[in-house]
């Protein structure tokens, strides 16, 4: 777990997005406010809530995804670049496969039978259907964000503090081999080492492990 955790936690700090973010002119409507550190600065719970927040808004089919995530990161003090970039999920390769799904959960949510024409995975299908399929298409896409941003909420709350576990005991065993270790050289200088042991270099030395 400690090998995929790492990997993902320096892959967010990597490729999530700087402070250009800033002259991006959608989100220059908010002005001095985005300077707020605690909308940059990276931790526990500035991370779980902005794949909350931005897992939620990348299910919602409107035009302005980054501006409604945005709005929602000042209000939840969630990480911005984080936020901006997960609504990024929807994307021209992945938003009609996506809002159908999104569509098929809110028919079956609303007990709506599917239209007879067949689906065409096409930007046009979607608008020439809007007026029958708007009111199951953003239902099914509440429920699917709501859910992927619960998951997403509560995936990066367990796997970091996973990871903090995981660094802390190490901080105890190394502080114990230590400890050992001094031990085994403070008895050398008075001429006994513990039995089994002839040698303080048998000891194994916590740093090249």
């Amino acid at each position: 777990m400690e090998k995929f955790i790492i990997p993902v936690m320096r892959l967010l700090k990597q490729y999530i997005p700087g402070k250009s973010l800033l002259d991006n002119r959608c989100l220059k409507i908010f002005g001095p406010v985005l300077h707020s550190p605690y909308l940059w600065h990276l931790n526990r719970r500035s991370a779980s809530s902005a794949f909350a927040n931005g897992l939620f808004w990348a299910c919602i089919p409107i035009p302005s995804q980054m501006v409604a995530a945005a709005v929602c990161s000042i209000f939840m003090r969630a990480n911005l670049p984080l936020s901006v970039a997960l609504v990024w999920l929807t994307n021209p390769l992945t938003m009609i496969p996506a809002f159908y799904f999104n569509y098929l959960v809110g028919s079956w949510l609303l007990g709506v039978e599917l239209p007879e024409r067949d689906f065409e995975p096409t930007v046009q299908w979607f608008s020439n259907s809007i007026s029958h399929i708007w009111q199951p298409l953003f239902a099914g896409s509440v429920l699917v964000g709501l859910v992927a941003g619960s998951l997403g909420y509560i995936s990066i709350r367990l796997l970091w503090r996973l990871h903090l576990v995981r660094r802390i005991k190490a901080r105890k065993q190394h502080r114990l081999r230590q400890k050992e270790l001094n031990e085994v050289f403070a008895k050398q200088r008075n001429g006994r080492l513990p039995d089994g042991i002839s040698d303080p270099s048998a000891v194994p030395d916590p740093g090249h492990e």
